[in-house]
């Protein structure tokens, strides 16, 4: 289902929770919800469609990857850009990392621990801040 973007920096603000198997219909709605904002949208995390769960999707080009509780376990290569995002206006300053590693879940909720690089890479660390609760 296609859910509304979520501009409510309060509920944005809050970190989110871990996500169960529970929760794979949040990853569906994820994956609905970005395909309707593909020309304006590269990656989503849940709070952004009303769902405070640690699930994020990102657009891989030919594929969307859904990622279940990501934690980022290594960081390389830090620089500077900015970045928007669909739930804020405008766009804000920060630093990320041309190389991450990432754990997490698939929707069959195994676990993954993979090596991401350059735009895919940036996505990820964004839709992660969103997971804190972090607004960029």
């Amino acid at each position: 289902m296609i859910r509304p973007i979520i501009h409510d920096v309060f509920f944005l603000s809050r970190k989110a929770e871990p996500a169960t198997k529970a929760d794979l219909p949040i990853a569906q709605d994820l994956r609905d919800t970005l395909a309707a904002h593909r020309a304006e949208c590269v990656g989503m995390a849940a709070n952004m469609i009303g769902s405070a769960k640690r699930i994020i999707i990102v657009s891989l080009g030919l594929a969307d990857l859904v990622m279940l509780n990501p934690v980022i376990l290594r960081t390389n290569g830090a620089f500077r850009t900015e970045e928007g995002c669909l739930s804020l206006s405008g766009v804000r300053p920060t630093t990320r990392y041309r190389k991450i590693t990432v754990r997490y879940q698939d929707e069959q909720m195994k676990e993954h621990t993979q090596e991401f690089t350059g735009w895919t890479a940036q996505i990820i660390q964004h839709e992660c801040d969103h997971l804190e609760g972090i607004l960029i």
